[in-house]
């Protein structure tokens, strides 16, 4: 749920004070208000969950010394002047110092409201930023992400805080949507290293000469090479399966001359299997074996059973409350559905049904069953970690699903339209592909 931000207001003059606060306040904003830069800074601490509008002139503490002093504790905090008419050196001296922006007497009250949404947004983000990377570098709160009391999930945490101690490369593979990024994320964060740097790339978002200038150098903006950058930490390379065969060799150099225990600590990330690749087909065997000393091979969600309601219910309870909705309750039989699916999406696809499930429960509409009839459409030619075709197991899925709405509905064709959201003629295709008839439900 996005954080509410406040707007301080700080000026010596009451009637500008309240006047700003006023107009401020009808435009949606909550505010604060201080007479002094003194009574201001007693209230507004780093990371402070709002913005500043300050006064440049006021007696004591003016405000460019009170400006100084809010960009050193918290040079992230937005603070907009409010200046004199044609004083513009000071403005520029303010916006040098750090001032997010500022106004210049008389101002027009919607060019405030217009910054103070600018700022607002900006503070979010930075605010938001911040609290992503603690999370990021936090073991504890890694660990509780992983949610789940399934015996698959317990094994990956005793094995997240074993290797996390190691000095070893680590090899994460699992299907798409089983929280890869977040694994090795949480590997970094239990371990020694956890203090140093945490860098990561994806291999498949860059061209050959773009990743090897980006991993190696030089690079083009003179910026660090990441081999460089993650030195004494950790680097994080996804989508491993896409890193070329040169590339691959100046990899496995690079691993060499580390030496042991190495300098930098490899987590290669394996995200996509062919169904006639693994990942020891697609890389070099030297380097395959350097990274796979250690290996965790992430759980499909279809295999951690009662995990699955725990986590629809979670997220759907966090979804309600984004929305200001309530969490919508599932019978047994969408229980079984649930439980029954094949989910090729894994956790990010039972996410992204869980907060369509919370819209449709705000309209009163729609089923989970036809949520996750539409998403198994997706599924392509991938092999599931248990080697077999994941098609196999949505039409499998599919089949069991249409068999028990018609014999719910006694064989009307009309409900189970209406239930799995399916036209006539795509109902009657897949009757007929999974040789289901009309006539034994009636």
């Amino acid at each position: 749920m996005a954080r509410a931000m406040k707007v301080a207001i700080v000026d010596d003059e009451a009637d500008m004070r309240q006047s700003i606060s006023q107009w401020l306040a009808l435009s949606g904003f909550d505010t604060v208000t201080y007479g002094s830069a003194e009574e201001a800074l007693a209230a507004i601490a780093a990371d402070f969950p709002g913005v500043v509008v300050s006064d440049i002139k006021m007696p004591g503490m003016d405000g460019m010394a009170f400006l100084k002093r809010l960009m050193s504790m918290d040079s992230g905090l937005p603070v907009i002047m409010i200046t004199g008419h044609g004083d513009v050196p000071m403005a520029v001296e303010a916006m040098r110092i750090g001032a997010f922006d500022f106004l210049e007497k008389p101002f027009n009250p919607d060019r405030m409201t217009e910054l103070a949404k600018r700022a607002t947004q900006a503070r979010r983000l930075t605010l938001d930023s911040r609290a992503l990377r603690k999370e990021l570098s936090d073991g504890s709160v890694l660990m509780k992400k992983l949610i789940g009391t399934s015996p698959v999930m317990e094994r990956l945490r005793e094995d997240i805080l074993d290797l996390g101690q190691a000095d070893s490369h680590v090899l994460i593979d699992g299907e798409t949507g089983t929280g890869k990024t977040l694994v090795a994320h949480a590997l970094h964060a239990v371990g020694p290293r956890a203090s140093k740097k945490f860098v990561t790339i994806s291999c498949a978002a860059w061209s050959e000469d773009q990743l090897a200038a980006r991993l190696f150098g030089p690079t083009e903006d003179g910026t660090i090479p990441l081999i460089e950058e993650a030195r004494g930490g950790t680097l994080c390379l996804e989508d491993i399966e896409s890193l070329s065969h040169a590339l691959q060799s100046r990899l496995l150099t690079t691993i060499n001359e580390q030496g042991t225990p190495p300098e930098t600590r490899i987590i290669a990330i394996c995200n996509e299997h062919a169904p006639d690749n693994t990942l020891e087909d697609i890389l070099r065997p030297d380097l395959f074996y350097r990274l796979g000393a250690m290996t965790i091979l992430l759980p499909p969600l279809r295999a951690r059973g009662e995990d699955i309601l725990t986590l629809f219910t979670r997220m759907s309870e966090q979804f309600a409350e984004e929305y200001g909705c309530d969490a919508p309750g599932i019978t047994a039989q969408e229980a079984a559905q649930l439980l029954q699916a094949p989910w090729p999406g894994n956790v990010r696809q039972l996410v992204n049904i869980a907060e369509r499930a919370v819209l449709q429960n705000r309209r009163g509409s729609g089923s989970i069953a036809s949520l996750l009839m539409a998403d198994n459409e997706a599924a392509g030619p991938v092999l599931t970690t248990e080697g077999k075709p994941l098609k196999d197991y949505v039409d499998s899925f599919e089949r069991m699903l249409i068999d028990n709405t018609m014999r719910r509905h006694k064989g009307s064709i009309v409900a189970v339209m209406e239930e799995l959201c399916l036209p006539r003629r795509t109902l009657n295709e897949k009757m007929a592909k999974y040789g289901l008839s009309r006539s034994d439900y009636v």
